[in-house]
């Protein structure tokens, strides 16, 4: 009798902080399509909701304001859209997966050098080959994000510290400076290099067409798959590498699919948006603080937030300097620069 009155209330607030998390679940859906409907609407010629939906499902017509109507959402809004949403998913689930596999709080998808990996190979083609379409060179740069993630896990997994999270942070960190300057050497070496990296580097969601979008959305599903399966093993690796290890958890093995899953989920965004600083880091605070520690709640709500943030910060770039635009990028940043901040002071505060 003792034993089901203490087991029955805690059955009742597992229940409870369950239903919690799916109604939060919900509420971040909703704000995410409201988002998404806002994006359709604002921008340098402000539309009205009827005319969104004009734009989304009328029949073409000879009306020429209906029909210029219909080129903006069709062609520029929903793509742009699309890619917002796209994108912070991959970016916040990314951050949040790192920040567990690293048990780093202040870790970040751009620690496995995939940021600089794909600025380095979008100078290097459009210097050797003088691309100028970013459809041509977004490969390149999913390529060059890949391949430093591999070597960063790489170095990382050799030697006496094999598998540490400090290794893997300190390998991410001198691939990432080695690439930044070997980037900036190509870029100050060629004019059309360093136009594209500068158009490139500012992290954006427009300009990008669904035959770029639909590709890179393959491999963010594709990584998202693979970022599920690792979920309870993240749990488990959060208690550290010996507790895991004692309950069975393939530590080499989670943290190789968990480190493509990262690869592929950011550098996928990367290549397409460019890099987009501090969005992991922040999502990944934030569901933290809604959820606790459980990675797989955890995990889907830095995605919603990652999309609804990037949305968002879209949205008020193309508001603030109209007729002009700020790029999504630089919003982030604008706000994750103080966040960031605010975690190092906290840090500091507690240690005092």
């Amino acid at each position: 009798m003792v034993t089901t009155a203490v087991e029955r209330p805690a059955s009742r607030g597992t229940t409870e902080a369950r239903r919690r998390r799916v109604v939060g679940l919900g509420m971040l859906v909703a704000i995410l399509v409201t988002a998404g409907a806002v994006s359709l609407a604002v921008g340098a010629r402000a539309l009205s909701p009827a005319e969104v939906w004009h734009g989304l499902f009328a029949a073409p017509d000879s009306d020429q304001r209906l029909t210029e109507i219909r080129l903006i959402v069709q062609t520029v809004r929903v793509p742009r859209t699309v890619l917002a949403i796209v994108a912070g998913i991959a970016l916040g689930v990314g951050g949040a997966l790192i920040q567990g596999y690293t048990r780093n709080p202040i870790a970040d998808t751009g620690l496995l050098g995939v940021n600089s990996g794909a600025s380095f190979a979008v100078v290097s083609v459009v210097a050797l080959f003088g691309f100028s379409n970013p459809f041509q060179y977004v490969w390149f740069a999913f390529l060059g994000a890949a391949v430093a993630g591999v070597v960063v896990f790489g170095l990382a997994s050799i030697g006496r510290g094999a598998g540490n999270p400090l290794t893997l942070a300190l390998a991410g960190q001198g691939i990432t400076v080695f690439l930044a300057a070997m980037t900036t050497a190509v870029a100050l070496s060629d004019k059309a290099s360093l136009n594209a990296l500068r158009f490139w580097n500012a992290g954006s969601v427009a300009g990008v067409g669904f035959d770029v979008i639909w590709p890179v959305t393959a491999f963010i599903v594709a990584g998202l798959v693979l970022a599920l399966t690792t979920l309870p093993a993240i749990n488990l690796l959060n208690l550290g590498d010996d507790v895991a290890r004692g309950l069975g958890v393939n530590i080499a093995l989670s943290r190789t699919i968990g480190i493509v899953a990262i690869t592929l989920l950011a550098g996928a965004a990367t290549a397409a948006c460019g890099p987009i600083a501090f969005l992991g880091l922040m999502v990944a605070h934030v569901a933290r603080y809604l959820t606790g520690p459980d990675y797989r709640w955890l995990v889907p709500y830095a995605g919603l937030l990652g999309a609804i943030i990037l949305l968002v910060c879209d949205v008020v770039g193309r508001l603030v300097v109209r007729p002009g635009e700020l790029d999504a990028g630089v919003v982030v940043a604008l706000l994750g620069a103080p966040f960031f901040a605010a975690l190092v002071w906290r840090g500091k505060f507690k240690n005092a």
